[in-house]
């Protein structure tokens, strides 16, 4: 039984484990070289808003000026477009969208 859970746990390397030794005699650890943030919180925290964003576009604007919006910064899974792109798609001039950015 020991045996197996040594096994299991064979190809698992932790960050604090010494990888070498500089000339000073100092270790270099994993975590030194690897340097990950953790950003797992201000990642929810960013979806959270993103979906209060697409909320409120969607209940406090019409119809149009939340299609305007949701072109310009690319919501709902399509790539952002340009004020001139989505002035084109309307027929508006370019500052008409930039006032309902």
């Amino acid at each position: 039984m020991h045996f197996r859970a040594q096994r299991k746990l064979q190809g698992e390397v932790s960050l604090s484990e010494a990888i070498e030794t500089d000339k000073a005699g100092n270790a270099l650890y994993l975590q030194d070289v690897v340097g990950a943030d953790d950003t797992m919180q201000e990642d929810l925290e960013g979806r959270e808003d993103q979906r209060l964003i697409r909320r409120l576009v969607g209940e406090c604007l019409t119809p149009r000026e939340a299609d305007v919006i949701r072109r310009r910064y690319g919501l709902d899974g399509h790539p952002p477009q340009t004020q001139r792109q989505v002035a084109a798609a309307y027929g508006i001039s370019r500052s008409y969208v930039s006032r309902r950015q």
